[in-house]
């Protein structure tokens, strides 16, 4: 009896058991920018890493202005920004396409600050105070909101630009009276200083956080970055479901008591956002008052900025009119 017949069926197993580490060969590094350790970290929590059919190369930046750069230089490939830095990266030219959108509902989000014993008991009460924010960040953008839906302008505040540690010795020491932040800024300040609410932006403010991409990445590494934001939005997901774990994970990285974190992840849900008109229309909302309020020097459109064709793979309804041409 020959043996052929039997070599075929056991030569088609054992590539398919191959497939993995075939595909991890084949596949180019998808180079991932990662501020302070936020997308590594939740997508180790989660066990996301685990048998990748491809290599991620991290890289580190401590706030979002220079990831936009290095996502603008095409350093790395992929990295994640809130509203008002991707509008300062498209401002800046930069190549990009949001590939994927995650909603933050939470109690601590981004808010503005005053301390507890603060005579100060809502917005109309800012003018002529000391509001301390990082320029370009969600922070600076609550605040101009904010302003003016209580009928004031930017100018009707001294507007003083810290990073968020800086601002919170400023607003401490008593040399701010407010401080506009996002978490876990929020939930330190309120859990361990005692500082309060003036103003959620949970009205003003979109709450999400875009993954975007370079247009090469995306031509280049589509596989890729497909199977990325499926990880993303599992270990999304994952958070929703076990707060208690992703606290404790983020404590052994931030050094932060585990209270803290779990402050805020139990008091926040998570959910992935289809990238619609409505999403595009709402952001270029945010460009066109942060060009008014002249941070940007010239029109941004950020319709240009966006690829609904990721939709698919994550399962959410296709947008209309599409806008998932790379330029």
């Amino acid at each position: 009896m020959s043996i052929r017949p039997l070599l075929i069926p056991l030569l088609g197993l054992a590539l398919s058991l191959a497939t993995p580490l075939a595909l991890a060969a084949e596949l180019q590094p998808l180079r991932v920018a990662n501020q302070k350790s936020s997308l590594k970290l939740l997508l180790e929590a989660a066990g996301e890493l685990d048998r990748l059919p491809y290599r991620i190369d991290w890289s580190e930046f401590a706030a979002a202005a220079p990831l936009g750069e290095a996502l603008n230089a095409g350093a790395v490939d992929v990295g994640a920004l809130g509203d008002a830095p991707y509008v300062f990266a498209l401002g800046a030219g930069a190549p990009l396409k949001v590939v994927a959108i995650t909603h933050a509902d939470g109690r601590f989000s981004t808010s503005i600050l005053v301390p507890r014993d603060s005579p100060l008991r809502s917005v109309a009460d800012l003018e002529g105070k000391r509001v301390v924010t990082n320029r370009g960040s969600i922070g600076h953008y609550l605040v101009i909101r904010a302003l003016q839906d209580a009928g004031l302008k930017s100018t009707d505040v001294t507007l003083v630009n810290l990073l968020p540690s800086d601002a919170r010795s400023a607003l401490e020491s008593g040399n701010a009276d407010a401080w506009s932040t996002w978490d876990p800024y929020t939930t330190i300040a309120i859990t361990q200083n005692g500082a309060r609410i003036l103003r959620k932006g949970d009205d003003l403010l979109s709450n999400h956080l875009y993954l975007a991409a370079t247009s090469q990445a995306i031509a280049g590494k589509r596989a890729q970055l497909d199977d990325f934001v499926q990880r993303l939005d599992r270990a999304w997901q994952w958070v929703n479901e076990h707060p208690e774990a992703y606290a404790r994970a983020q404590a052994k990285v931030t050094g932060l008591p585990v209270q803290v974190h779990l402050t805020s992840a139990s008091n926040t849900d998570f959910r992935p956002v289809a990238i619609s008109t409505q999403v595009i229309d709402n952001l270029q909302k945010t460009a066109d008052i942060y060009l008014a309020e002249g941070v940007l020097t010239r029109p941004v459109d950020v319709s240009q900025g966006f690829d609904d064709s990721f939709n698919a793979v994550r399962g959410l309804p296709a947008s209309q009119p599409t806008h998932s041409q790379p330029e």
